[in-house]
């Protein structure tokens, strides 16, 4: 059986593919446990800033489970199944390195739900994005009804989930769901490296501290939600990098991160 996950690096960049476009990049089991590894294995890896999760082909992010999987499972291998995508898919959302959704076509169900694991999306003008599983008879289980209202509001959440609508490209933008929309004609991981480029140079001790004091913090009352980033800023106050940038804008240069 080929990998589910093709696996790339431009520079500081790690590209996971998910390589099942036969299967509209459904999350297969496999799927499922390849990510996991891949995002619990890259925290070691200090030569990697950034990573980019995307799918192959034209026509689909992920479309979700795969449906074919699910037929052969009993309501038990079910339950099994959605607790893979918390303990594993939750690896991304736990990554101490910036994890971005390249949104290259459908979006739909567990698909947006790895999206919404992500720290940022990023969409192709023709993706659509939606959570349909009330249609289906089901709830999103793989923390769509968690994340969802996080990023949209409750309002929007509920439309989304309740009418299981589906948002073009620009409908996301415009409602907070996704950060950046890639024109027509231009490649959205292409264009994804591009704009993460001041991730890429950036300072990878201080994007770690800052993801950590934002997702620590966002359900913690203020003054709490402060005590937790000093804890952050401790972190990168006795780093060289500070001691770096410090210098770098003395001598009128661009810094040279470490990561140390």
């Amino acid at each position: 059986m080929s990998d589910p996950i093709s696996v790339e690096r431009r520079g500081r960049i790690a590209i996971w593919s998910i390589a099942r476009p036969d299967r509209m990049n459904s999350l297969s089991r496999d799927t499922i446990l390849a990510l996991g590894k891949l995002a619990r294995d890259i925290s070691r890896d200090p030569d990697v800033r950034c990573i980019i999760v995307t799918g192959q082909g034209t026509k689909s992010f992920c479309a979700g489970a795969d449906l074919k999987e699910r037929q052969g499972m009993s309501e038990n291998d079910i339950r099994v199944q959605v607790d893979l995508y918390r303990s594993e898919l939750g690896a991304l959302d736990r990554c101490s390195k910036p994890v971005v959704a390249a949104i290259n076509g459908v979006a739909l169900g567990g698909g947006l739900e790895l999206a919404l694991m992500c720290d940022l999306r990023i969409a192709a003008e023709h993706a659509l994005l939606g959570l349909p599983e009330t249609s289906l008879g089901i709830i999103p289980g793989a923390g769509g009804t968690q994340r969802l209202p996080r990023v949209v509001g409750e309002a929007r959440a509920k439309e989304m989930i309740l009418l299981a609508r589906r948002l073009t490209a620009t409908e996301a933008l415009l409602w907070g769901l996704v950060n950046r929309v890639t024109p027509a004609g231009i490649d959205v991981v292409d264009d994804a490296i591009s704009w993460l480029e001041p991730i890429a140079n950036g300072a990878p001790l201080a994007q770690a501290a800052a993801l950590e004091a934002i997702d620590r913090s966002y359900d913690a009352t203020l003054e709490l939600g402060l005590e937790l980033e000093k804890v952050s800023y401790d972190k990168v106050l006795v780093s060289d990098d500070r001691r770096e940038a410090l210098a770098a804008f003395a001598e009128k240069r661009k810094p040279a991160f470490r990561g140390v």
